[in-house]
Parts: C-alpha cells; structure tokens; sequence
C-alpha cells in the first residue's frame, strides 16, 4: 500500500498520521483533490480502526419532527412551510407528539432525537412541556432535542439568553443536543443558502456553551452543494478547534445534501465516491471527535456500508419517523430494524453494537 500511497501523493500526510502530527488546511484539500479514493480512504480505515477497531455503533432511535413550520427559508430545506396555511404544513398537537412515543411502548428505545421548524407562532411552553411529557411517558429516555440553530431562535423570540434557554430546558428534561443547522460554517455559502438563520459563530457558541453545562453534542456538516473543498476542511478545523477546548462533542456528521422540493434542485446530488471521500477526510481531520457517523437515510444504505472501511464507525440508529430527507426525496426506508441493521453490519466484515446516546454498549447482537 505504501507505493500506492506515494502515487497518489498522499505520502507526507502519511508520515505525519504515523508521527500523530495534525493535519491542516492544506493537507486536507490535498486530500480532497487526491485522484485516489481508495488510497484515501485506507488512511481513514487504518485511523478508524486504532480507535474503533471492527467495532460499528448503532442505536435504537425515534426521530420526531413536531412542527415543520418556519421562519427561515435556507435554499437547500425541503421539509420547512414558511406559513401555516401552508400545504404540507403542519404542528402536532402535545398530545400527537407524545403519542408517537406511547405508540412505541413495546420498543426498546433509547433515544428520542426532536428536531423542528423555527416556529414563530408557539409558545416557549411547548417544548419544556413537550419534554416533561416524554419524560413522564418513558423516565429513562434520553431526549436529544432542538438544534442550535433552534436554541438561538428561541432566545430571541422569547426574549432570553441561549443560556437561560438551555437551562430550562435542561430543568424540563433535556439530555443533549443533536449536530444539525451547522450546515458549512464559511460566511460565504451561509450567506447565499442560509441567510436568515443562526450564523457559524453562534452555533459554535451554543455547543460551547452546552458543553459547559454539562451537555454532550454532535456537528454536522452539509455536503455536496456549493461549498469548496477549502471550507469543507475548514468547516472541520472548527468543530476540531471547539472540540480541543471543550471535549463535548461525540460525533462530526457529514449529512449529503439532497436537490429534490427545494430550490437548488439543479444540481446534482453529491456521488458515492464523494461521500465515501468526505467521510474519510473527516475521521483523519476530526483527530479529537471520538465517531464519525453516517447517516444512511442521507447517504444511502448501500453507501454508509461502504463508508464503515472509509473511516465510519457509527451508522445512527434505526431512526424511524424522520421526515427531513425523506421530504427532500431520499429513496431510503422510513426506518431500519436492529435487525437490519446488524445485518448490514455484518455483511460489510464489521461488528455490530447495540448503543445508547453516550456509547454505553446496551447489546450485543448475536450471529444468526
């Protein structure tokens, strides 16, 4: 491999992953540009598995998605009705969202990941009551609800601080904040796909701040669209430069952005090459962040088990209800069985953990 590593001129960020050097800027465009994906992505296997090992993590997961109305119109979004009236547009009662998770009594679920809409029409109620109703349903769920992007909208519609709003949903049960709304970091691109939301510098600061209460976070980042490869490597030196400081994020998340419903549907959806490359790159750019996750409803199935030899350790979890992709056109199932899942795993020569959110291993499946 080491010829093949020198070919595809990858040879002194070799020697300075065996010299447990960082990486920077350049060396990660360097990366990106490197003809060879599969020279790249042995680099990304061989540092995945100093960590991880076979080891691949899964979880059993409900993702709800209470209201899809919003403020915001980012280009890239086919899942948000700026009104409403609005077709498609819709806020579940407290009681519907609470029914989602009874309807589930059976399930051995652990995890409850809530995101929504920048809804300006609710009161702040409705999410710490959202909360104490899931917890009152199921004690021992952990809630990982409300992006960042949607902390920071909550504090200014109600006329708090990102810290008062996260202690109180803390107090009403919140266990930790899923990675989404970071989108690519770089003024650039925000300002022509997301302009009316929270900026880079906020969203790093609510995970910042976050951590500093005690929570534990993970970042993504949106792919595939019209980012360079010099943001995307910056958009990880970001996340790895918070990470140094605080040590609260347990997972860098490359999410593929999908162009079906929404108004950058001229352009092409990322490849597998490239999103097998973008995974790689980050396991060896986020040298810090302990997991590097595929999210197969975005990736494709096929893809994220190609990705767990390109530096992935982590395939989400079974992830049912979700709407956000399957709105924007993903032709991936409305959820996956443990089941599946281990199947998957194994069938990719990778062995299949049953997670909880903080990597504690809740089973481990057994070979059929």
């Amino acid at each position: 491999m080491k010829s093949r590593i020198t070919a595809a001129g990858l040879a002194e960020i070799d020697d300075k992953l065996q010299a447990r050097e960082r990486l920077s800027l350049e060396d990660g465009v360097r990366l990106f540009a490197s003809p060879d994906l599969l020279a790249v992505g042995w680099l990304a296997n061989r540092s995945r598995e100093e960590r991880h090992g076979a080891r691949t993590y899964f979880n059993y997961n409900l993702r709800l998605e209470p209201t899809n109305v919003c403020t915001a119109s980012c280009l890239f979004c086919s899942f948000a009705r700026l009104k409403p009236t609005d077709a498609a547009a819709y806020t579940m009662s407290l009681e519907q969202a609470w029914d989602k998770l009874r309807q589930r009594a059976h399930q051995p679920l652990t995890e409850l990941h809530v995101v929504n809409g920048l809804n300006p029409d609710l009161p702040f109620s409705y999410y710490t009551e959202l909360l104490r109703g899931f917890k009152r349903i199921r004690p021992d769920i952990h809630l990982k609800c409300f992006t960042a992007v949607e902390i920071a909208f909550f504090a200014d519609l109600y006329g708090m601080s990102d810290e008062q709003v996260l202690r109180e949903l803390i107090d009403a049960g919140l266990d930790s904040l899923p990675g989404g709304g970071a989108e690519i970091f770089a003024e650039r691109v925000r300002r022509k796909i997301c302009h009316d939301k929270c900026g880079a510098d906020r969203y790093l600061d609510i995970h910042r701040l976050a951590h500093r209460l005690g929570l534990k976070t993970n970042v993504t980042m949106l792919y595939g669209h019209i980012e360079t490869m010099e943001e995307r490597v910056d958009h990880m030196l970001r996340a790895r430069a918070l990470q140094d400081e605080t040590g609260g994020f347990q997972a860098f998340i490359p999410l593929a952005f999908h162009p079906d419903n929404n108004q950058m549907r001229k352009l092409p959806a990322p490849s597998a090459s490239d999103t097998l490359k973008v995974h790689a790159v980050s396991r060896l750019m986020c040298d810090n962040i302990p997991h590097i996750k595929a999210f197969w409803i975005a990736t494709g199935v096929d893809v994220a088990q190609a990705s767990l030899w390109f530096g992935v350790d982590d395939l989400d979890g079974t992830v049912q209800e979700e709407k956000i992709y399957h709105m924007a056109g993903s032709p991936t199932p409305e959820g996956l069985t443990t089941a599946q899942l281990t199947r998957l795993v194994r069938a990719a020569g990778r062995e299949p953990l049953e997670r909880d959110t903080f990597y504690n291993i809740v089973a481990i499946p057994q070979a059929v």
